[in-house]
């Protein structure tokens, strides 16, 4: 699901960068969503259309092979900026609904994956309580972080934060693979 605005705003902050094409564009929102969404041609060249209309973007002289480049006016450069409170605010209100799913309708709950349904009934209850705490914390952490990071980024800050997040993923995968080994040889004692 793309939250409202967000392909305007993928396109005002694509042409901050430089004139750009159509094509070019919908490569760059591509790219900068990892390659999970590339919107359509249906979808950006009316979107442009309308930006022209009404003075946020002007076209190029169109270059030799042909291609129209869109870049920002002054007032596309003013939209981009309100573009980005507003999509700020989203991620912001996005962020405090994951919270609030993770803390659930009571302190304590939490119903989203991994850990759900009837494994909280095999647990003891201190011990289901302690991992909801130690979920959330880490949940809360990555969001807090995220944030963080976006508001002050640097290189060196995403790297050391990668870093720690595939040495946690990789502790927890060696947990796992050490879990199920333990349960197959209770299984297959031979």
């Amino acid at each position: 699901m793309v939250p409202k605005g967000f392909i305007r705003y993928q396109v005002l902050e694509s042409l901050s960068k430089r004139p750009m094409s159509g094509s070019e564009i919908m490569d760059a929102i591509e790219k900068n969503t990892d390659g999970h969404w590339r919107p359509s041609p249906g979808s950006i060249y009316p979107l442009l259309a309308w930006l022209q209309d009404n003075g946020y973007v002007k076209e190029q002289p169109t270059d030799q092979a042909g291609m129209k480049r869109y870049e920002l006016t002054e007032s596309g450069k003013t939209l981009l900026e309100e573009q980005r409170k507003i999509m700020e605010e989203q991620r912001k209100t996005m962020e405090e609904q994951m919270q609030m799913h993770m803390a659930g309708p009571r302190r304590g709950m939490f119903f989203g994956p991994p850990f759900r349904g009837p494994l909280w009934m095999r647990m003891p209850p201190e011990k289901a309580r302690e991992t909801r705490d130690s979920i959330r914390n880490l949940m809360r952490t990555v969001f807090e972080l995220g944030r963080t990071l976006h508001q002050h980024f640097s290189e060196e800050g995403i790297d050391e934060a990668r870093k720690v997040l595939d040495e946690t993923t990789a502790k927890l995968q060696e947990l796992n693979r050490k879990l199920q080994g333990s349960e197959r040889k209770k299984k297959n004692p031979s």
